[in-house]
């Protein structure tokens, strides 16, 4: 009446050490997992925390431009010129 399924053989892996990355979440699945999503307040202190960051470095890159223009600025208006 019934045929007994045979049962597929279990594939066993071997870890050699190979991978750089970890591909657990590789597997044909398209559902992956991205992890608790934030709301505004989280993902504006993260933009505050970054800006509070980058501030010193902004200013010294501003810095460097505006002296840069400066020079640039006056060797013009005093007839130097780049020979």
């Amino acid at each position: 009446m019934g045929k007994k399924k045979e049962k597929k053989p279990k594939v066993r892996y071997i870890d050699d050490g190979r991978t750089i990355a970890d591909m657990s979440a590789l597997g044909g699945s398209d559902k992956r997992y991205t992890g608790p999503k934030g709301g505004f307040k989280a993902q504006m202190r993260t933009y505050w925390n970054t800006v509070k960051l980058m501030f010193i470095p902004m200013m010294v890159t501003i810095g460097i431009i505006s002296l840069a223009f400066l020079i640039m600025w006056l060797m013009l208006t005093l007839g130097y010129t780049i020979n």
